[in-house]
C-alpha cells in the first residue's frame, strides 16, 4: 500500500514539473513576445516623439543655405536644434502650406528682403533676427506696424571689427598696401629710404561714435599710448576714464585736433553723409581717415577729391557705397586709399556668435522672454 502511493505521488511530482516546464516555456514566449511589443512601441512612441518634435520647432525663414549669399552650412546643425529651416526657395514653393508655420525671419547678409509683400504673407510672424548690428537695410517703420519685433546682434561684434579698425589704421599709417607691391613688383630692383610712413604710436586717435565698437578701439588704442578723443552723442564717462579719453562735444573740434579719424556710427538720417568736403577741410593735411561703419556716412565724391588734392594724406575704408563700388570709381583709382571688402566681422568665432546671438533674441521674443538686443524704430 505504501509502495502504491509513493509510486503515485512520484508521477504527481513529475507531471507537474512537467506541466511546470511547458507553462514556463509558454510563458516565456509570451514574455518575449511581450518585451518585443513593449520595445516596439517604445520605439515608435519616441520616433514619434521625435517627428512631433521636429514637426513642432517653430519654422524660420532663410535665404538660402551655402553659397555666396546664404546661411554658412557649418551653423546649420545648430539652427536645426532650435528651429525647422525653411528657404526663400522652399516658401516660393508652398507658400500655403509654410506661410502659418513660419515664426521668424534669420537675416544674413541683407537676405532675405524683408518688405511688404513677405510681411504680409507670413501672418504667424513675431521677429526678424538680423545678423549683425547695421539696420539700415531694415524699413524698421513697416516691420513694427505689422506687430513684429526686431533685434540685431552689437555683442558679438564689437572684437572683430574694433580689429579691423586697427589694421587699417596701421596698414594706411605704414602704408602696407603700397609697400606690398613694391616689394612683389617684378620692376623692383632696391628699396628706397625715403619711401616712409608714420607712427601709430603717441599718435591722436579721433573716434566718432563711441558705441560697443568704438570703446573697443579705443581700449585697443591705449596699447599704443594713442591720445584718444571721441565724439557721441552722450559722454561716456566710466569708459573715458577707464581708456584715458577725451571728450569732444562737438565733431569740428575732433576733426581739427586728430591724427587718425575713426567713423564707428550707425547709419541714419542724421550720419547719412555726416563727413563731407566741410568737415574733410577740417582736417589736419597729414591725417587719415578710417570708416569701419557704413559707406554712405561719407561723401564719397568728396573724399576722391580730397584724397587727390592733399586735403587730407589718405583714407581707409572697410566698407563703400554701393558694396562693391562701380570698378569705374575714382577712389579705385588712388594710391593713398586702402578698401576691403567689408570685412569686419568675416571671422569664424565672429560669425558664429553672431548666429548665437539672433537665435538667442529670437527664442527671446518667441518664448516672451526679455530681449537681449531690440532695435526700435526712430
Amino acid at each position: 500500500m505504501l509502495r502504491v502511493k509513493a509510486i503515485c505521488l512520484a508521477r504527481c511530482v513529475h507531471l507537474a514539473a512537467s506541466w511546470g516546464k511547458l507553462a514556463d516555456k509558454y510563458l516565456s514566449k509570451r514574455t518575449k513576445k511581450s518585451r518585443t511589443s513593449l520595445l516596439n512601441y517604445r520605439t515608435s512612441r519616441n520616433n514619434n516623439s521625435k517627428i512631433m518634435e521636429r514637426k513642432e520647432l517653430p519654422g524660420i525663414l532663410v535665404s538660402e543655405i551655402g553659397g555666396p549669399f546664404g546661411v554658412l552650412e557649418s551653423h546649420v546643425e545648430f539652427l536645426k536644434m532650435h528651429f525647422n529651416l525653411i528657404t526663400m526657395k522652399e516658401f516660393q514653393k508652398s507658400k500655403e502650406e509654410l506661410r502659418e508655420k513660419i515664426k521668424s525671419v534669420f537675416v544674413f547678409e541683407g537676405r532675405p528682403l524683408v518688405d511688404r509683400e513677405l510681411l504680409e504673407s507670413l501672418p504667424d510672424l513675431r521677429v526678424i533676427g538680423n545678423s549683425g548690428v547695421g539696420v539700415n537695410h531694415l524699413d524698421l517703420k513697416l516691420i513694427s506696424s505689422f506687430g513684429v519685433k526686431i533685434t540685431n546682434t552689437p555683442h558679438a561684434v564689437s572684437d572683430s571689427t574694433a580689429d579691423i579698425g586697427m589694421a587699417l589704421m596701421l596698414a594706411s599709417a605704414r602704408r602696407l598696401v603700397e609697400g606690398c607691391d613694391i616689394a612683389m613688383s617684378p620692376q623692383t630692383k632696391h628699396f628706397c629710404v625715403d619711401w616712409l610712413g608714420v607712427e601709430v604710436t603717441r599718435a591722436t586717435l579721433g573716434i566718432i561714435g563711441m558705441g560697443n565698437i568704438g570703446y573697443k578701439v579705443a581700449k585697443r588704442a591705449k596699447a599704443f599710448d594713442m591720445n584718444i578723443l571721441y565724439h557721441n552723442r552722450n559722454r561716456r564717462k566710466e569708459e573715458e576714464q577707464v581708456v584715458g579719453a577725451t571728450y569732444c562735444k562737438t565733431i569740428e573740434e575732433l576733426l581739427q585736433r586728430s591724427d587718425f579719424v575713426m567713423l564707428v556710427v550707425n547709419l541714419t538720417s542724421e550720419t547719412h553723409k555726416l563727413i563731407g568736403k566741410k568737415e574733410l577741410g577740417l582736417m589736419k593735411p597729414t591725417a587719415i581717415l578710417i570708416n569701419i561703419c557704413r559707406g554712405a556716412v561719407v561723401d564719397q565724391d568728396a573724399l576722391a577729391e580730397a584724397l587727390q588734392n592733399g586735403i587730407i594724406k589718405a583714407a581707409a575704408l572697410d566698407v563703400t557705397d554701393p558694396e562693391p563700388l562701380p570698378r569705374d570709381h575714382q577712389l579705385l583709382q588712388l594710391k593713398n586709399v586702402i578698401i576691403t571688402p567689408h570685412i569686419g566681422t568675416a571671422t569664424v568665432q565672429a560669425l558664429r556668435m553672431m548666429t548665437e546671438e539672433a537665435v538667442e533674441n529670437i527664442l527671446a521674443v518667441l518664448n516672451d522672454r526679455p530681449i537681449p538686443s531690440e532695435v526700435y524704430p526712430n
